[in-house]
């Protein structure tokens, strides 16, 4: 799509919002620029064309609405989401226009299904929270797994992460989801959200080749366990992750990822196994590619893409299940990320 037509980015020249920003140029579309720090969205411009530059906050909604006007959609790439999404959300809905946001916060993405849904269906809008590598690629291979079918008795999505370099945006979210919980972890289970101050199992996950069995952290809960089962009936929905990716992320002195070619993506690779099992029977999909944060702006991008284009299955507050056909979605991505589907 693209030629000419303006999509704001809140958060434009954080790690994330870069390649936002690039994904959108190379597709044909006009970045807005738009975030707190004027000083750093004017560098960024500088270093591309065709970009405008309106600096907001998101306590000042009449810069959110200065930020927003003209734009046919905007995508929220700046966390903490628990404190950016509402307010950017409410800037889109006087806009009138589409949001989209990365966000991989588990609390911050259930607020947005419980404060907005109403508003957004009556008003014919579309909110799309976590159209990310976590939330919605996840949700997007589970529903393709799921094929024609509504309802799982499982969904298991395991993260093959070689490693994992966090930025200092993943980092803050992460401080402010771990002080909302209290300290505690969560999972999906028996249909909701559970809170826990025992430790997660560690177990063994059959990759499949060439990565083959790795020790995996069991209910390493993230935002997928919001979005499948916003539109998909699974009482248990349960994510793991690599022990060597996680121990990167908790430790204090991981260093943030570093460019390793001439897209600015870094040498991280990924494997996104998702398994759907029900009434004895598995179905399987697989998702292989670089860099999840890079990964994340296609997500994103196409999202954009196929919402101004009309190919969307409903309004509201959805997922990106829910909201896209997943499978003619993945395909779209096959620059990106290579798929595999099992029946």
């Amino acid at each position: 799509m693209g030629s000419g037509i303006k999509v704001a980015v809140f958060g434009a020249y954080g790690h994330t919002g870069r390649f936002v920003v690039a994904e959108l140029r190379e597709r044909g579309f006009v970045p807005v620029l738009s975030g707190r720090d004027a000083d750093k969205l004017k560098e960024l411009a500088a270093s591309g064309p065709g970009a405008d530059v309106r600096p907001a906050s998101v306590d000042d909604p009449a810069s959110l609405d200065r930020a927003l006007a003209g734009a046919a959609a905007v995508v929220n790439c700046a966390g903490p989401f628990a404190v950016t999404a509402a307010p950017v959300i409410e800037a889109a809905l006087r806009a009138g226009i589409p949001y989209v946001d990365v966000a991989a916060e588990i609390e911050a993405n259930a607020d947005t299904f419980a404060h907005f849904t109403d508003r957004a269906r009556a008003a014919g809008a579309v909110v799309l929270p976590a159209m990310a590598f976590y939330g919605g690629l996840g949700d997007l291979l589970t529903t393709a797994a799921m094929g024609d079918r509504t309802a799982a008795d499982e969904v298991h999505i395991a993260y093959g992460l070689n490693s994992w370099h966090p930025t200092a945006g993943t980092r803050a979210a992460g401080a402010v989801s771990r002080q909302r919980r209290d300290g505690r972890r969560v999972r999906y289970a028996n249909g909701r959200l559970e809170y826990r101050h025992d430790a997660p199992p560690t177990l063994e996950w059959p990759f499949p080749a060439p990565m083959g069995p790795r020790s995996v952290i069991g209910e390493f809960t993230m935002a997928d366990v919001v979005t499948v089962p916003s539109h998909l009936s699974v009482p248990e929905v349960r994510t793991y992750m690599t022990v060597e990716a996680a121990r990167d992320l908790s430790a204090p002195d991981t260093p943030a990822p570093v460019p390793a070619d001439e897209h600015g993506r870094s040498a991280q690779t990924f494997l996104v196994d998702v398994v759907v099992r029900s009434g004895g029977g598995e179905r399987r999909a697989v998702a292989r590619g670089r860099d999840i944060y890079a990964v994340t702006a296609p997500l994103a991008v196409e999202a954009v893409d196929r919402i101004l284009t009309g190919r969307t299955r409903t309004t509201g507050v959805a997922s990106a299940g829910a909201l896209f056909d997943a499978p003619d979605f993945l395909r779209a991505l096959s620059p990106h990320i290579s798929l595999e589907l099992f029946s």
